[in-house]
Order: C-alpha cells, then sequence, then structure tokens
C-alpha cells in the first residue's frame, strides 16, 4: 500500500478573501450565529474518522494537515483533544510531520503555545504579501505589521514554518514583489510557497476581476523570485513549494507521489487504496449539514467511486510532474497497478517535444516542462 496521510478539514474564515474557492464559510456576527461550536465540530470529526477505520486498518499515519479555512480559530483546548483522539484511533508515526494553516490575523502567543504543546509541530501562516495596500486589495484581515510579528512567535514554537506568498497580484510591480521575497526570506523560515493569483471560477475575483500584470509581467516576477530563493538557499522542488534542504512538506510530498489521504471534515476529499482498486470519497460541504449527517447517520459521505483504469494514468501525472525531480518510473505500476506500457504515446510525445526528461528510470519534467507543465499534463488524458 502507498504511504497513508490524514487530512482535516476546518470550514470557518472570518472573512472569504475574494480570490478563494475554497470550501470555507465566514463568520459573520460572532463565532456562535455562524454554527460553529467547537465541541460540536470536533466530535463529528472524531466520528469521521472512526467510519474510516476499517478502510485502513493496521496502516501507518506518517502525516496530518490541518487546512481549512482557518484552523487557527479553534482553541489550543479543542486541538489537543482533536489530535488526543486521533491518536487513539489510528497507528501514527511518532516522528509524524502535523501542520496547521494560520491566518496572522488570527496569531495569539499562548494560543501558538498551546497548539504546540498539543503536539503541531508545523505551521504554514497565510501572509500573501508583507505590504498593506496589497493586503487591502485581497481582501485580507491582517495588515504586513500583523504578519511580521505573527511569523516571530511561530518561529518561537514550532520547529517548521512554512509562508504562503501570492505573485502577480492586482498592479503589482516587479519592485514590489522582490519586496515581499526580501522579507520572506529575512525570517529564514526553511519552507516558503510561492502561488501565482488565479482568477478562480465561483470566486469575487472572477465576476469582478482586478487589474492584474500582463503575462510578460508576471513571468518577469517568478524568474526574479526564482533567482533570490536560489541564491538564498531554497531548492524548487514543486511547482509552487521552495524548500531548504531536507524541509519539504511530507504531507505535500504524499500528495504528489499519489499516495493514499484520509480527508474528514466538512467538504473534505480522500484517497484510499486497496489491493484491487483505488477509491476516492467526498464530505458533505455544508458545515451544518457536515454535522447533523455525523450525529444523524455516523456518515457525512456525498460521494464515493472507483477510479477507472483509464484515469488512473492522468491522475498520477498530474500529481508527479509537479515535483522538480519527478518520481522514480516504476512509482507508475506501483501506485496504479497498470503498466508502463499504457502511457507510452503520451510519454514519446513529451519527450519528442523536450518537455519530459528522456532519462527512463525517472517520470520528471524538463525546466520547459515545469514552465508549460499544464500542456505537459494534458498529454497523458485518455
Amino acid at each position: 500500500m502507498p504511504p497513508l496521510a490524514l487530512y482535516i478539514h476546518f470550514p470557518w474564515c472570518e472573512k472569504k478573501c475574494p480570490y478563494c474557492d475554497f470550501n470555507s464559510h465566514q463568520i459573520k456576527d460572532g463565532i456562535a450565529k455562524a454554527g460553529f461550536e467547537e465541541d460540536r465540530y470536533i466530535n463529528a470529526l472524531i466520528t469521521d474518522l472512526e467510519t474510516e477505520l476499517p478502510n485502513v486498518w493496521g496502516r501507518q499515519v506518517h502525516s496530518i494537515f490541518i487546512g481549512g479555512g482557518t484552523p487557527s480559530l479553534l482553541s489550543a483546548e479543542g486541538i489537543d483533544r482533536l489530535l488526543c483522539a486521533v491518536r487513539a484511533r489510528i497507528n501514527l508515526d511518532p516522528d509524524a510531520e502535523i501542520t496547521m494553516e494560520a491566518n496572522p490575523g488570527s496569531i495569539e502567543a499562548d494560543k501558538f503555545a498551546g497548539f504546540a504543546k498539543a503536539g503541531i509541530n508545523r505551521v504554514s501562516i497565510g501572509v500573501q504579501s508583507f505590504q498593506d495596500e496589497q493586503l487591502k486589495a485581497l481582501g485580507r484581515i491582517h495588515n504586513g505589521e500583523e504578519a511580521r510579528r505573527a511569523i516571530e512567535i511561530a518561529t518561537k514554537h514550532f520547529k517548521s514554518v512554512n509562508l504562503d506568498l501570492m505573485f502577480g497580484l492586482p498592479k503589482q510591480s516587479l519592485e514590489a514583489a522582490k519586496a515581499d521575497v526580501v522579507t520572506a526570506l529575512s525570517f529564514k523560515t526553511p519552507h516558503l510557497s510561492f502561488y501565482n493569483l488565479t482568477l478562480e471560477p465561483n470566486t469575487y475575483f472572477a465576476n469582478f476581476p482586478p487589474q492584474l500584470p500582463n503575462d510578460d509581467e508576471v513571468d518577469a516576477i517568478f524568474e526574479q523570485n526564482l533567482d533570490l530563493l536560489t541564491k538564498a538557499g531554497y531548492q524548487r522542488y514543486e511547482v509552487s513549494a521552495y524548500a531548504q534542504k531536507n524541509q519539504e512538506c511530507k504531507h505535500n510530498l504524499n500528495y504528489w507521489r499519489f499516495g493514499d489521504y484520509i480527508g474528514i471534515g466538512a467538504g473534505a476529499h480522500g484517497k484510499i487504496s486497496f489491493p484491487d482498486k483505488i477509491t476516492r470519497q467526498v464530505r458533505e460541504k455544508h458545515p451544518e449539514i457536515y454535522m447533523k449527517a455525523m450525529e444523524t447517520k455516523g456518515n457525512a459521505i456525498i460521494e464515493s467511486k472507483i477510479l477507472a483504469p483509464k484515469d488512473l494514468p492522468f491522475e498520477f501525472m498530474l500529481n508527479a510532474l509537479r515535483l522538480s525531480d519527478g518520481v522514480p518510473t516504476n512509482t507508475f505500476s506501483e501506485r496504479t497497478g497498470l503498466p508502463l506500457n499504457v502511457i507510452s504515446k503520451g510519454l514519446a510525445e513529451a519527450s519528442k517535444k523536450n518537455l519530459l526528461d528522456e532519462n527512463p528510470s525517472q517520470l520528471k519534467a524538463t525546466a520547459l516542462g515545469m514552465r508549460y507543465l499544464n500542456n505537459l499534463q494534458e498529454m497523458f488524458l485518455d
């Protein structure tokens, strides 16, 4: 069986960002009125995990990721109760990476100390930018000074800290993008994520698009950022992720290597392999409906399907080609159960266009392939 991880979704935010297409629901007029009852939601998560145990019995979980939403809105006591319940029910690797996403606007020193004591050992902070004008344009609730303070607090409590930054922001100049990167590097966190702002369907920005830099300007920003990060000792190991040596995010690596993951919480997705099949599941998205389903039926799955063999090649390559080093060629058969020759046509076409490395022992995009990753991945569609 592939390595196994656990994803836990927290579906509430203090404010819905205009670019966000994740399953998140804005808290209005206080937490209680938004339907967020901490104990009730944690009880639902525990029940959700218990329903999945027969599918993963005996397998060890190597990483946990608590995402959202804004999980740092939870209390330290709530996180401690949740993680204690998880440890009591699954075989968790003693050295497991346990990550929590956090918003600079919801970070308090005492709360972070409590999270660390509960077992969180890695935190991912959604900074996006250090410039107040850009943060306001992105609809963020924090300012640059709060972002800096949050990072300083986090580095005191967690051995691993990731900073999320965006580029290609509304009216962003080359100089402004450089200033964000230089500021992020000054904290010397072991991991940085850089995402190009895109207009996702069903978001506010999709309906009311801001003025974004053109493609040439975005390319110039990216090349500048890459040079700055490389000179600072960060390796680009995935399309949007950069890390110091041996500081890659283990949980995300498991996704890109087509590993398995239990997904619990409102709107969570899961992927579980069996000797004869691979299944995907989706939970009810609305938090209130999700909690009621867990309380009344003990199950909130709204979609469960077996992946058809014809879909597996694209799903595998969609993930694996995001990694700068790719994956060993034999991983394809190990993860999909299919012979390599089912993608021979795509491999030949990609190599001919210099999008895929010609090393037969590795499935790896070239520098050109990483630049035009969508085109490369599409070559493996059915």
